[in-house]
């Protein structure tokens, strides 16, 4: 028996399309990337998380030249969410990432698998979808309404 995934997605020419929320977590995080340290792969990502409270934290990828050592944007940003607020719930993700040097050619940068099943864990966690957003340098966004969308064969502790 054959079956088909469908994804559901929102796409955003330019930030201007993008409400007022939106706008404050792309800046956010674009700001953030700029602080990221990737001395070896020269790309560059920023992560910024809306909470329900309102509050909003940033995160960007941190290097290491023992590569595995290394971390995610998004994970920087989520797990210290987790460590220093882990009853509050995260509304939405945004995440603008590319090459240290401007491309025009570079899609919307979207979250890699290890970020897609920590993320998975804490909508599992906080039992309610997270909105991700993901940008390129030129202002192009892509949104979802949950990870699920990004990963429909998603593994949590249901299989546990």
């Amino acid at each position: 028996m054959k079956k088909e995934t469908h994804i559901s997605y929102e796409y955003f020419n330019n930030k201007g399309e993008l409400n007022d929320i939106e706008k404050k977590l792309f800046a956010k995080a674009k700001e953030a990337r700029e602080n990221a340290y990737a001395p070896y792969s020269h790309f560059l990502v920023g992560c910024s998380v809306l909470l329900e409270n309102g509050e909003i934290y940033t995160g960007n990828n941190q290097e290491n030249a023992a590569y595995p050592s290394g971390l995610c944007a998004e994970r920087t940003a989520l797990f210290w969410i987790g460590a220093n607020f882990p009853s509050e719930k995260i509304k939405k993700i945004f995440i603008v990432g590319g090459p240290k040097e401007f491309s025009e050619k570079n899609p919307p940068i979207p979250p890699c698998g290890s970020c897609r099943q920590s993320i998975i864990e804490y909508e599992t966690k906080q039992n309610e979808n997270i909105e991700l957003y993901f940008s390129n340098l030129n202002d192009e966004v892509v949104k979802v309404h949950s990870i699920k969308d990004l990963l429909p064969f998603y593994f949590d502790g249901t299989f546990l």
